[in-house]
């Protein structure tokens, strides 16, 4: 009994102690939480690398370079090295200062049109009802995905020198109408688009008519995103309609407002292809912007590649320099509030 007690108390030989695990610790598989943003936006940026980076390094190395048949045919030879050549000859040429000015006109009259008629079609879809505000969104957005092609065809036509609608519905207009708005009140045969002011006119009027539904749905998801108890508070308060929009909408939209602008003065800069469509190629050099002059440059017979590089990085650089002076006011402000 002795032994058993002594046995149970631990004086003796007890059961073998369970063998602890050494195995060492897994190390986690895990990535570290601050590498995690980049790894996810890698799949992007190897496109953007793909698709635009190595393209616009490729077009910056060309304007360095005399490059024409010579260098892109099978058996190319060097490109022989300019400098600065293609780019003193660019500002040297009278048609850049022509270009610049159309482009930077045609862009200033557009993106402020584009921006005033899409706030009010934004504001006009805001206060229909749920089945015409839809049934009025699909229409304009027909316009918005019309291709350039089409929608440069379509004004085309529109404006025809024989055929065209305009002159036909101009020619409507009483004679003392006519003559008092617009100085004439015969419009057969009115050639639209052989002078460079009527060929921009049109174009602007194309333009905004495919642009403008963009800036209308988005303002419209703008709004729509405002407490409608601060329109109520307004109306109780015997606001005007315009003060509303000054003090409320404008201010609570400006986020919205300062993207729209800096994408229509993107998009605006660079239209080619309803003025190349519009102006019928490249035979009118008066009414060239810069877009179209660099085209011209880099593929009319014979083909300067490397000169037309250069405008177009020309025209690179100062959509860059008007988006960043515009971006950094836009930082500043938020900063400031």
């Amino acid at each position: 009994m002795a032994q058993t007690s002594t046995v149970a108390r631990g004086g003796g030989h007890s059961a073998p102690a369970r063998r602890r695990s050494h195995r060492p610790a897994r190390r986690s598989s895990r990535l570290p939480s601050w590498v995690v943003p980049y790894v996810l936006l890698l799949p992007g940026l190897l496109v953007i690398a793909i698709l635009l980076l190595y393209p616009l390094y490729q077009m910056v190395d060309m304007s360095f370079h005399k490059v024409g048949l010579r260098q892109i045919r099978p058996n190319p030879q060097p490109a022989e090295f300019l400098g600065l050549g293609n780019y003193t000859a660019v500002f040297e040429s009278e048609l850049f200062w022509t270009s610049l000015r159309n482009t930077v006109v045609f862009a200033a009259i557009t993106v402020a049109l584009t921006l005033v008629a899409g706030t009010l079609v934004g504001l006009l879809l805001h206060r229909l009802g749920k089945k015409m505000s839809t049934f009025v969104i699909v229409g304009i957005m027909a316009a918005w995905a019309t291709p350039p092609t089409a929608t440069a065809i379509i004004w085309k036509w529109l404006f025809d020198a024989d055929a065209g609608v305009a002159n036909w519905a101009l020619n409507l207009l009483p004679d003392g109408l006519s003559s008092l708005l617009f100085g004439r009140s015969d419009w057969s045969g009115e050639p639209w688009l052989n002078d460079p002011s009527t060929i921009y006119l049109v174009l602007v009027v194309a333009v905004v008519w495919a642009s403008f539904p963009f800036i209308a749905v988005s303002v419209l998801a703008g709004l729509k995103s405002i407490p409608s108890e601060l329109y109520e508070a307004a109306r109780v308060d015997g606001s005007a309609p315009l003060t509303t929009f000054r003090k409320i909408t404008f201010p609570l939209l400006r986020p919205v407002f300062s993207v729209l602008l800096v994408l229509s003065v993107i998009w605006d800069f660079k239209v080619f292809t309803q003025l190349y469509v519009l102006a019928g190629g490249t035979t009118n050099r008066e009414s060239f912007n810069l877009s179209l002059w660099a085209y011209t440059e880099a593929f009319s017979a014979p083909p300067k590649m490397g000169f037309g590089a250069a405008i177009a990085v020309v025209l690179t650089l100062i959509m860059l320099l008007i988006t960043a002076v515009y971006v950094r006011q836009i930082v500043k402000t938020e900063d400031v509030r």
